[in-house]
């Protein structure tokens, strides 16, 4: 058995939450549909780019909303669809969106929701791979979030805390190497960190569920569709190359392919272990500190080059 499933199968109470911000969470749905089919309790979590003060939703923490269906219509908000979409299937999961911040209010966020559901697994999502940065890729796409995620996680959960990043490929839209991905992944090898790989199938239930939750998305906010979900769910319905399911990214060369289906999994205290600013971060409160501190690190590391994959 893939460890990483091994590992999600031994949780009774799950909670799955998106690394990076936006449409993450999205990525944990086929997993919440595998859980949720065992009998297992699931709870999603969003570290949320909408502007959570005006959403409606019952505020339960300094930097936490509890989110449901009747959430205020707000142009761009994720984890309300999630919620109607969850709610016209009648799966009542609890949905909580996390005010962006650095790691310490994130830390005390997730502490709270672990203590009230009696969350004993939390996965992290990602939605592409630039999660799998330790400080000195060449590009890194959108990292803050997704490094201020890793650390806060690991603060609150520790050896609980799961990885799961899907869509390779899909980053290179935003700069990110996928040579230094697959190298980050062959230390995380090294470092027993690495949990297996697999694939969503195309036709199976999650698949399924995953492409219809993207398209009720698209249809709730057609200005400003997920660049990566569509991208997954063009590569689960076979598309191949420079494929643009949505117009946002004309003008772009995309290569979607079969390889963005698939699940990369890791402990996420190895990846946070690697992470050469984790520490620093630990005692950030705002996001603005968090990048600073990577930006700054950047600054002073010598990168790697940026390196094609050869094929």
């Amino acid at each position: 058995m893939i460890p990483f499933l091994e590992r999600l199968n031994g949780g009774t109470n799950v909670l799955i939450a998106g690394c990076g911000g936006g449409f993450d969470v999205f990525a944990g749905v086929p997993l919440a549909e595998h859980l949720m089919a065992q009998g297992k309790r699931v709870v999603f979590a969003s570290l949320s780019f909408t502007n959570l003060w005006l959403c409606g939703g019952e505020r339960v923490g300094e930097t936490t909303w509890r989110i449901d269906q009747r959430a205020a219509e707000i142009p761009y908000f994720p984890e309300k669809w999630l919620a109607e979409w969850l709610s016209r299937r009648e799966q009542l999961v609890p949905i909580y969106a996390f005010a962006k911040s650095g790691v310490r209010p994130l830390a005390a966020a997730y502490r709270s929701i672990i203590d009230r559901h009696d969350i004993d697994t939390v996965l992290l999502v990602d939605g592409g791979t630039d999660s799998l940065v330790f400080g000195d890729e060449p590009g890194v796409g959108s990292v803050v979030e997704d490094a201020v995620s890793l650390v806060a996680a690991d603060q609150a959960a520790g050896e609980k805390t799961l990885l799961a990043a899907i869509g390779f490929g899909v980053d290179h839209y935003h700069g990110v190497s996928h040579h230094a991905f697959l190298e980050n992944a062959a230390r995380l090898i090294r470092d027993d960190g690495f949990l297996g790989a697999f694939s969503l199938s195309q036709g199976s239930k999650e698949a399924d569920a995953f492409l219809d939750l993207v398209d009720y998305a698209n249809q709730r906010q057609p200005q400003h569709p997920s660049i990566v979900c569509n991208s997954i769910a063009s590569a689960l319905r076979g598309e191949f190359g420079n494929y643009h399911a949505t117009n946002r990214t004309s003008g772009n060369e995309l290569f979607i392919n079969p390889l963005m289906t698939q699940y990369w999994t890791f402990q996420s205290s190895a990846v946070a272990h690697r992470m050469a600013y984790a520490g620093q971060l630990a005692e950030t409160e705002r996001t603005e500190d968090a990048r600073r501190i990577i930006d700054l690190h950047r600054e002073m590391t010598e990168l790697r080059p940026f390196r094609s994959i050869p094929l």
